[in-house]
């Protein structure tokens, strides 16, 4: 049975990293489903994930927090973008990481990856751009501040998924040795 909950628990951290793909906080979910790991385990002698690999866990996720949002605000803001043209840009990735999860549907696995960070970045590009269109800017100096909330968001995002896939890597093997 014990194999069972490596498996199961092996599966939620996946989608997890899936979901840090959609703008979701799927980083945290990995530090939830550790914690939970090790709180269940904690009764028996079976090897489980240890407290400190928690914790370990809990700092990669505010890492990757800390790095996504530094790589979004630098991208936006060197490129002279407002607060709401930054909130408008998440707002839009959020969006945009959907509708590509949606598009890239056709194309197992990959597309859907694929989609889901060209979309994201391009829904934050479009949503600096009204922001900033909204706030009285040119059209010249939107796109500007919405090509680089596009290059900041998938500088964010991937950064923030590497640092998922560690994480992904720390929990699982720590669940099965």
């Amino acid at each position: 049975m014990h194999v069972v909950w490596i498996l199961l628990f092996l599966l939620v951290l996946a989608l997890a990293w899936v979901l840090t793909l959609f703008s979701m906080p799927g980083n945290w979910l990995i530090v939830a489903a550790a914690a939970t790991f090790a709180f269940l385990g904690a009764a028996d002698d079976e090897p489980e994930v240890s407290w400190t690999v928690v914790a370990v866990l809990a700092g990669l996720a505010a890492l990757g927090e800390v790095v996504e949002f530094a790589a979004s605000a630098l991208g936006t803001t060197r490129a002279g973008g407002s607060r709401r043209g930054a909130l408008l840009a998440i707002g839009g990735a959020v969006v945009g990481s959907i509708v590509g999860a949606v598009i890239g549907l056709p194309i197992p696995v990959v597309g859907s990856v694929v989609g889901v960070l060209l979309f994201a970045s391009l829904g934050a590009m479009a949503g600096a751009m009204i922001g900033e269109s909204w706030k009285g800017r040119t059209l010249d100096e939107s796109i500007e501040v919405g090509q680089a909330a596009f290059w900041g968001r998938l500088a964010g995002t991937l950064a923030k998924t590497g640092i998922g896939t560690v994480m992904v890597l720390v929990a699982g093997v720590a669940a099965v040795m």
